[in-house]
């Protein structure tokens, strides 16, 4: 092969690498990142919003999110910032779409998004197309749902009632407690361990008595108030622990509720 040949080749070459790399990045970048993906169902009846969205949602009140799923669901651990109709098992459409008129305050133009159990849960879908029947006009779905929120570290809150039933009955949850050394030798909840909020920057964490055997172990985190248990929760988030909820209220609820001295 002649010199010109060669050159000829060699530009071929880069030329069409060139050309595939542009391509990946364009595809790269129609596709987006994970947190802006949706599930793209066909022949929606409403439309779907991403993590990302769900975020920025939350951060600036652009609309109101709603759990569809039943109570006991919901205050076993739900997004962080949801609504919930509080919906037993057996309740009619019409009771649903009562209870969300209720946390819109009657304003069926009001922005919402419901979420629930994620792709293959139909809760979100039949409560959206409940209230776009009844004259909602601003309706969308987080199909995704609570699982990828999960997925993502995005925080989960767990209420009084979800964290009591668990605490009694869950025998593998584990469950940390977010005060001071202190605070915690003198009461705690019995079968806790402590992981000070404070200590946190000191590689208190990786001291922390971590369930490492098995990274879905259910883990419920509390402590003097909501922001110590949020801060917990946001340093195990950087971690790949996903199924993690805290509990937004005080130590002394939980305390008085689980009947400690």
């Amino acid at each position: 092969m002649s010199r010109h040949a060669v050159y000829i080749h060699v530009v071929a070459v880069v030329f069409a690498t060139s050309l595939m790399a542009a391509s990946s990045i364009d595809t790269a970048r129609a596709q987006g990142s994970v947190h802006q993906a949706t599930l793209a169902e066909p022949n929606q009846k409403t439309p779907e919003v991403s993590t990302e969205e769900v975020r920025r949602i939350l951060a600036d009140g652009g609309a109101i999110l709603i759990d569809s799923r039943k109570r006991a669901e919901y205050v076993a651990g739900h997004i962080a910032g949801a609504k919930s109709p509080m919906l037993e098992g057996n309740a009619p459409p019409e009771a649903a779409v009562a209870a969300v008129g209720r946390i819109a305050g009657g304003d069926k133009a009001k922005p919402l998004v419901l979420y629930c159990n994620g792709p293959h849960c139909q809760a979100s879908r039949q409560l959206g197309e409940q209230l776009v029947t009844a004259g909602f006009t601003n309706v969308r779905r987080y199909q995704l749902g609570l699982p990828m929120w999960r997925t993502l570290s995005g925080p989960v809150e767990i209420e009084l009632e979800g964290i009591l039933r668990v605490y009694r009955i869950d025998q593998t949850a584990v469950f940390l407690d977010a005060r001071s050394d202190e605070e915690f030798s003198r009461r705690h909840l019995p079968a806790t361990h402590n992981v000070p909020a404070d200590k946190l920057a000191a590689d208190g964490l990786r001291k922390a008595p971590m369930p490492n055997n098995d990274f879905n172990t259910r883990i419920v985190l509390f402590g003097r108030d909501g922001a110590q248990a949020r801060a917990l929760a946001n340093a195990i988030g950087k971690t790949p622990y996903q199924n993690v909820s805290y509990f937004p209220g005080t130590f002394e609820e939980l305390a008085a509720a689980a009947k400690v001295d």
